[in-house]
């Protein structure tokens, strides 16, 4: 079992970043990726975290069961203080979760949250350990006795939703927030918009208003651990359910994680 200390900052302050990967057959889809983004992260918030240090903590953890790893990188121990006048080693810590393939197409249902997510915040494309606001959005989406909720940003825009990135197939085409709306720099969001012009998809990365989502084709999810993930209706309103370009993404994904093409 791992200890960790009580003064670990990430405990007492929430002061690191996170990443949640799929492991399949012994090896982690998209890992250079998730490594790449993980490592990127800390350091914008001034964790001087090695690539090395991921990866190793990484091996550690694969078996040949699928899997889901969660990847958690804090400051480490420091005395009090909101910034710390000498921090030692970074902690990292990968923990894993069963995995199945039931989770990949899930239909969800939203509602809309009432909180808001700030697209100025130098952590808002930050997998971040202060994920109060997400949480607090997806206990609003379990009363409300739906799947997740979708959080707008100060614009009244559409950002993302507790724990995925949206698209919308408008006029046979893709759109989905730009990272500037104060969405996170999703794995899955990057995969989907490189595969989309194999369909002949275009995509644009842009604004979105939340009334896009109800006169949309379709409207799906994506993030690491559910792939492609349609959304059948928002605070109540059923949304478009044209879903073969979603099947088409999520098959050539699904190719590229099993057997790398």
């Amino acid at each position: 079992m791992t200890s960790i200390s009580i003064e670990d900052r990430g405990f007492t302050l929430g002061d690191g970043v996170f990443d949640t990967a799929l492991a399949l057959d012994g090896a982690v889809f998209a890992r250079a990726r998730h490594v790449g983004r993980l490592v990127a992260a800390a350091q914008r918030i001034g964790i001087a975290l090695e690539a090395a240090a991921v990866e190793a903590a990484l091996d550690a953890a694969l078996t040949p069961e699928p899997a889901i790893l969660r990847t958690t990188v804090t400051r480490g121990a420091a005395a009090r203080g909101l910034w710390p006048a000498s921090a030692g080693a970074p902690t990292v810590v990968v923990t894993r979760a069963p995995w199945s393939p039931a989770l990949l197409g899930q239909p969800a249902r939203l509602i809309t949250a009432s909180g808001r997510r700030n697209e100025f915040s130098p952590t808002a494309n930050l997998k971040t350990l202060g994920y109060l606001d997400h949480i607090l959005a997806a206990r609003e989406a379990a009363l409300a006795g739906v799947d997740d909720a979708l959080l707008l940003n100060t614009r009244g825009r559409v950002a993302c939703t507790t724990i995925a990135n949206v698209f919308a197939l408008i006029a046979g085409r893709l759109v989905t927030p730009a990272l500037s709306e104060g969405c996170l720099p999703g794995i899955m969001r990057a995969l989907v918009i490189e595969a989309a012009p194999r369909l002949g998809l275009a995509v644009e990365e842009r604004p979105l208003a939340p009334a896009a989502l109800t006169g949309a084709d379709a409207v799906f999810l994506t993030n690491s651990v559910r792939f492609l993930r349609p959304v059948t209706a928002l605070d109540g309103v059923a949304l478009g359910d044209e879903h073969d370009s979603l099947r088409n993404l999520q098959d050539i994904i699904w190719r590229q994680a099993t057997v790398g093409k």
